[in-house]
């Protein structure tokens, strides 16, 4: 089964001294938020609690979770559920999410740690620098304005995309969230995880003509989304935040 035996490709270090230096920085430096007017870059990360190469990319998503031009993300797929520890925040959408982008990418099956930025280019996520350059060259977004309100979503109008889009909504814990592991491949160790997705919904499509669209309360302690997106793991064309 290719989502098994892909990460085991992918170099298995701990980069502890990299972990440590992230979250140093991370801590030292106040997070800003983003008008809901600005450009986001989305930032993707799928992780696992029971992946040894994981740490440092949950650590490296704290770091841009600083920016407020990035919109990082963190799903939590169920793959390595079988080596002992299930992680806490996994599923089965999240993993399907990710399935859904690697024929997109040119990827051929998932891997953990994997960063996805504006649904546009895959990387993996212990290199910052090589996400940092990824996103400085992203594409910039083609697509509608979007106003996120608390009952309802508007999206305006902008140019007919070549299939309906699909209009996502996205609620993580903006907080840092520390896991105790205790068996797998992270036993004994406690992972720092930020901007956890604990819920992703569809409200419905965008074929270029504005809309609103009623959107369900955000959970408590959660903060809300908005993507808008080419269907089957394409290009994010649009994206904001509260």
């Amino acid at each position: 089964m290719p989502a098994l035996t892909r990460p085991s490709r992918r170099a298995r270090l701990t980069h502890t001294a990299a972990l440590m230096v992230a979250l140093a920085t991370a801590a030292a430096t106040p997070a800003v938020a983003a008008p809901q007017n600005q450009r986001l870059t989305v930032v993707e990360l799928f992780t696992s609690q029971g992946c040894s190469s994981c740490p440092p990319a949950d650590a490296n998503l704290v770091t841009l979770s600083r920016r407020p031009d990035v919109l990082a993300l963190s799903f939590s797929v169920t793959y390595w559920d079988h080596l002992g520890w299930r992680d806490t925040f996994g599923k089965p959408e999240f993993t399907r999410r990710q399935y859904a982008y690697e024929p997109q990418l040119g990827e051929r099956g998932p891997f953990t740690p994997q960063m996805v930025v504006n649904g546009r280019i895959s990387r993996v996520g212990f290199n910052l620098a090589e996400i940092e350059h990824a996103i400085a060259s992203a594409p910039t977004f083609s697509g509608p304005h979007i106003t996120l309100g608390p009952r309802e979503v508007s999206i305006g109008r902008g140019a007919e995309p070549a299939a309906e889009a699909d209009i996502w909504l996205v609620a993580y814990d903006p907080n840092i969230v520390q896991v105790p592991v205790r068996r797998g491949e992270n036993s004994g160790r406690t992972l720092p995880h930020v901007r956890v997705v604990h819920r992703l919904e569809r409200l419905g499509g965008w074929d270029g003509m504005p809309l609103r669209i009623a959107r369900s309360e955000t959970p408590p302690g959660l903060r809300t989304a908005i993507l808008v997106q080419l269907p089957s793991g394409g290009p994010i064309l649009s994206a904001v935040t509260e």
